[in-house]
């Protein structure tokens, strides 16, 4: 029986990580700057749609060359978490998608990539879409939650699924699911904590820290590590009322240092900044990991990037690896994914520890 040490003979077994998130079908392409202009958003937003964005989908099929790629953050990172384990079903995702075709693509995708999908289903919903829009080396999302947003604590709690989460070594979950359902992520914190478990979590986006700060600061105590890219802690701390000139290692320094449960285990935040090094806080220090950075005409698509990093740093946490090298994974998995399109992947993970 594993305990909760992470080594590589216990870590690696089948459904040794839990993730929760929003399952989206991204419809991604190349736009001009007018497109994003009239649905009055920028360059690398990430937003939820309002009502004014609801035609964005229909016009990028109908007037774009639009392509389908299996989205949603955790998902995403599941995805390539597998892709360089290469051993199935280590990656557990719950979520919830429609009963539609695009939930038979993204059920499709998960197994491809080996993910062990549980989707809790809603008859009466679409399944969730990300509008992809490309500018140049930029990307804009905006998700329409659609069944996404209907993920109830239930799904959790049936025997199956209670069993899969009792008995997982590692979980992650995004901000963007403090959007859908916060007892769900409390639940699964507490289980974490309560077996003495990584539960690791991401800041996802600027939007997360302004607008959903009660639910963020209910699960920090729990979480023992903490991603997140400049824009987003930089929200963070504008959110908390923290001085407004303060370095990225300045706010890392103070997100550590926020209120835990668990004392014994401190803890860590990674902080990605594009092409500038990867910062790694801990309560005493701070490291930098050098990216290396693509010339213009090897990116294709920068969408995903984050997704991936995290997906490459779990693909080594969970098999015990130091955290030097789950970052250096992390920056190998980013690198490989602006390559292509989406959150997408080619050939064998080439990573060399």
């Amino acid at each position: 029986m594993c305990d909760n040490q992470r080594n590589s003979a216990c870590g690696t077994r089948e459904g040794a990580l839990v993730g929760c998130g929003n399952p989206l079908l991204d419809i991604s392409a190349t736009v001009p700057m007018d497109f994003l202009k009239k649905y009055e958003m920028k360059e690398d937003d990430a937003i939820l749609a309002e009502e004014r964005h609801m035609p964005i989908y229909r016009e990028l099929v109908d007037g774009f060359q639009a392509e389908f790629l299996a989205g949603g953050s955790v998902q995403n990172s599941l995805r390539i978490a597998q892709w360089i384990i290469g051993q199935p079903k280590v990656a557990v995702f719950f979520g919830c998608v429609g009963e539609d075709d695009y939930a038979t693509i993204l059920r499709q995708k998960a197994r491809d990539a080996g993910v062990d999908a549980h989707y809790q289903v809603s008859s009466d919903t679409p399944t969730g879409t990300c509008a992809v829009l490309i500018t140049g080396t930029h990307r804009s999302l905006c998700a329409n939650l659609a069944a996404a947003n209907r993920f109830t604590i239930d799904h959790l709690e049936q025997p199956a699924n209670k069993a899969l989460i009792e008995n997982a070594l590692y979980y992650y979950i995004s901000g963007f699911f403090l959007t859908v359902n916060p007892p769900s992520i409390m639940r699964v914190a507490a289980t974490a904590h309560a077996k003495q478990r990584p539960f690791l979590m991401n800041l996802s986006a600027p939007f997360i820290s302004q607008f959903f700060m009660g639910p963020l600061l209910d699960v920090m105590p729990y979480v023992d590590i903490i991603f997140g890219n400049e824009a987003e802690a930089h929200a963070f701390a504008t959110a908390q009322g923290w001085p407004k000139d303060e370095s990225l290692r300045e706010i890392g320094n103070r997100l550590v240092n926020l209120n835990k449960l668990n004392e014994s285990r401190p803890r860590i935040a990674i902080l990605t900044q594009g092409c500038d090094p990867v910062l790694l806080i801990q309560h005493d220090s701070v490291k930098e990991f050098p990216v290396t950075c693509l010339a213009a005409h090897e990116i294709v698509d920068t969408n995903g990037a984050g997704d991936a990093f995290v997906g490459g740093f779990l693909s080594q946490f969970v098999q015990g690896k130091s955290l030097d090298v789950c970052i250096r994974c992390g920056n190998y998995a980013a690198g490989h994914i602006i390559k292509n399109p989406g959150c997408t992947y080619s050939g064998a993970p080439q990573f060399i520890e």
